[in-house]
């Protein structure tokens, strides 16, 4: 089962006393391997960040002395209900890495303990374990911070950005920046919970983290540097601005100065709108006299006709104008077609006139084969050939290719024979 150590939590605060420092560094708790039942109880504090780290390795257990290496996965919800507050977040990336519960408790949630659930499946075996972590949440108005700064790293994800070492460093280098006396990092939200895209499985890719950090002096020059007019046209060009003191954070955190957001408390206008309270009755508009009984009656024979009798005379004049030029102004067309012959008529009198030009002509033929295929002049003699057929034969009826006999005057043509040999 899952168990935490022990330990406080609240947000990184740096100020003067190194003790203070110390009192307020960010949580960090790793959960070990209890019995069910046993509650865990760590101590938040409003307006900073809290983190709380489940190990996967302590839920796995051990197997002959080594550390198992089972697919472990992490349930959480506050008890009683399906969901965890609002404000607290939690990630796990693999089943082979750590969970991490994280968030800012609301003003509304002091003083009343929040029982979280932590549920913890072994992928492999099926078991389940239960371990219920207890949050104390603590008010932290003693340091008011009305100078908030929220900055968007691109190339970290939010399980980095929570381990207490790289939030030190980030904030150790906004401090050189913006020089406060106290310096506390308010909340960090992952870029996927702003509407961010689900980054690529290439090159190492991050999701990008969005952090608010709060001081109690106003912004320096160089992080006003963004408002200036220069680079707001860059940042509309999607073009990297001009910061002067980004070589600062470039070691280690690559910032997106265009989506950087300052706050300044101080000079916010108060919306709400103080609320007068009356004696809640209405003024005296005398006693209600609803209508008589006896309503005069109203006739509606007129508006009915001049409801229907319009669009009905407006319809039937528009009919009688398109039966008059559909029909009445065809009298030129068809006196036309009186006198005019009718060309499809004589087109078919002059394709009948030329087939029976045709059929005649073909009776007339003297020989059955085409002239072109046949001589009609002897070769030797000069001499006209007579012709196959007399006229009275139809020669119509005669096929095309027909076997002719060997005429007196025709001359005999020499057949190949196969093998190149010649017989008679």
């Amino acid at each position: 089962m899952l168990r935490a150590p022990g330990g406080s939590g609240g947000g990184p605060c740096m100020g003067k006393s190194p003790a203070t420092a110390a009192a307020l560094l960010l949580l960090t708790a790793f959960a070990s391997s209890s019995a069910d039942g046993i509650d865990e109880t760590v101590h938040w504090n409003t307006k900073q960040t809290n983190s709380f780290v489940i190990s996967r390795r302590a839920a796995a257990g051990q197997s002959h002395g080594e550390v198992s290496n089972d697919p472990i996965t992490f349930n959480t919800n506050l008890m009683g209900y399906p969901d965890r507050p609002g404000w607290l977040r939690y990630i796990q990336r693999t089943p082979y890495s750590d969970g991490v519960l994280y968030g800012s408790p609301t003003a509304e949630s002091v003083g009343k303990p929040t029982v979280i659930e932590i549920t913890a499946y072994n992928r492999r075996t099926f078991e389940t374990a239960r371990h219920n972590l207890v949050i104390n949440i603590m008010s932290a108005e003693d340091f008011p911070l009305p100078y908030q700064a929220e900055f968007f790293i691109k190339n970290m994800n939010v399980e980095e950005m929570l381990a207490s070492e790289v939030l030190g460093d980030f904030l150790g280098a906004v401090k050189n920046v913006w020089q406060p006396e106290r310096l506390n990092a308010i909340n960090i939200t992952s870029a996927l919970d702003r509407g961010g895209r689900v980054p690529l499985p290439i090159n190492d890719m991050k999701e990008g983290v969005y952090v608010m950090v709060g001081a109690d002096v106003p912004f320096s020059s160089c992080l006003r540097e963004v408002e200036n007019a220069q680079n707001q046209l860059r940042c509309s060009q999607e073009m990297e601005p001009v910061i002067t003191c980004d070589k600062k954070f470039r070691a280690q955190f690559y910032i997106d100065w265009c989506k950087i957001s300052l706050v300044d408390k101080t000079k916010q206008v108060s919306t709400y709108q103080e609320v007068v309270c009356g004696e809640g009755i209405l003024p005296d508009g005398g006693e209600y006299r609803p209508p008589p009984d006896s309503l005069k009656s109203r006739d509606y024979y007129s508006d009915f006709l001049i409801t229907l009798a319009v669009p009905s005379a407006v319809a039937l004049v528009l009919f009688l104008v398109l039966a008059y030029v559909m029909c009445c102004r065809r009298e030129g067309v068809e006196k036309r077609n009186m006198y005019t012959p009718d060309i499809q008529l004589v087109h078919h009198s002059a394709i009948q006139k030329s087939t029976k030009e045709l059929r005649d002509m073909s009776k007339n033929r003297e020989i059955a084969w085409p002239l072109s295929t046949l001589p009609v002049f002897h070769p030797v003699t000069g001499e006209i050939i007579p012709p196959l057929h007399t006229d009275s034969y139809d020669n119509t009826s005669m096929p095309l290719m027909q076997a002719q006999p060997n005429l007196p005057h025709q001359t005999q043509i020499p057949q190949q024979q196969a093998a190149g040999k010649w017989y008679p």
